[in-house]
């Protein structure tokens, strides 16, 4: 298999921005009171994903499919999405409680399953922590420039994520001539967080922030939040065939994949710890539950509430 990462000099040089230059290192070192991950167990230690609420759960489910002997904690932050309106702050502090809580798992690695956070919180918990963190924009953005002929492509996230204009600093980086167009859909989050997927009035709303979008010549568009792809097939519908939609959840899983293996941590299922899912929310664990059934290629029976406040 050829390395994700050595492609190409652009994509070899980001490589460090996925996992902090110093993620082989950071194993073997926890802050006090936390779970460590030993050389012994570090393949069968579980991947930590973590999302402001129930967006992530694409990306999960996509690890699944992708590395099935891994284990999973989620841990979803019901209590305080959506992280689109708030500043980048308060992103980061809510990011830093997330990893605490997760390390307390004895996680070997940890995927920010969310756009915003990945581009507002990213490089600041990756220096804090003493462990490989990696984040969904950097996937999504090479998945667009290899899917764009006419190297025109559209982004859509939410406020935090387009202002903080990541996708088209990556982009650039990784294909100067690309002309990146962007745009906020603020209300997608809330639509699929309250289930309204079917509703009339979320075709309504697609179309009042698409048509914009639509009328341009762009021939790719990168979901930019993770929640957008529960709405993929209407998004889809209305932007036309002619148009690729990228989903960064495949992506983001495979550059999991390709980062395990290059750190000797993929789980090879060879011991009986592996393919077990443990999922934690900040609030409303039962109506997450349900909602985890309708994504999840498994059964999800339990959900647990965690006081995320304390760490």
């Amino acid at each position: 298999m050829r390395d994700r990462f050595t492609r190409d000099p652009a994509q070899a040089a980001l490589y460090e921005a996925l996992c902090g230059k110093t993620a082989s290192e950071r194993i073997s070192e926890n802050n006090q009171g936390e779970q460590n991950v030993s050389m012994e167990n570090r393949k069968t230690a579980p991947v930590g994903v973590f999302d402001s609420g129930v967006g992530g759960l694409t990306v999960a489910r996509e690890i699944s499919r992708q590395l099935p002997n891994e284990n999973i904690v989620y841990f979803g932050d019901t209590a305080r999405v959506p992280y689109g309106s708030k500043s980048q702050n308060t992103i980061i502090r809510f990011s830093e409680q997330i990893i605490r809580f997760l390390k307390t798992k004895g996680v070997k690695a940890i995927v920010i399953a969310c756009n915003t956070a990945s581009a507002l919180a990213l490089d600041a918990v990756r220096d804090e922590f003493d462990i490989p963190v990696m984040g969904v924009v950097i996937p999504g953005a090479r998945a667009a420039v290899e899917a764009t002929k006419n190297r025109k492509v559209g982004v859509v996230g939410t406020d935090a994520t387009v202002q903080s204009g990541m996708y088209t600093k990556i982009i650039h980086e990784m294909a100067p001539d690309v002309k990146v167009i962007e745009k906020a859909c603020p209300l997608f989050v809330p639509l699929v967080e309250e289930g309204f997927k079917e509703h009339v009035v979320t075709q309504e709303i697609i179309e009042y922030y698409l048509e914009s979008m639509r009328k341009t010549d762009i021939d790719a568009m990168i979901l930019g939040c993770t929640h957008y792809p529960l709405l993929r097939s209407k998004i889809r519908e209305y932007m036309g065939e002619k148009i690729q939609i990228v989903n960064p959840a495949y992506e983001t899983a495979m550059d999991l994949k390709a980062m395990l293996r290059k750190m000797d941590m993929e789980n090879d299922g060879s011991s009986p710890q592996h393919s077990r899912y443990s999922f934690y929310v900040s609030d409303a664990a039962e109506k997450f539950r349900r909602f985890a059934n309708t994504v999840m290629p498994f059964d999800v029976p339990t959900t647990n509430v965690v006081n995320i406040e304390e760490y």
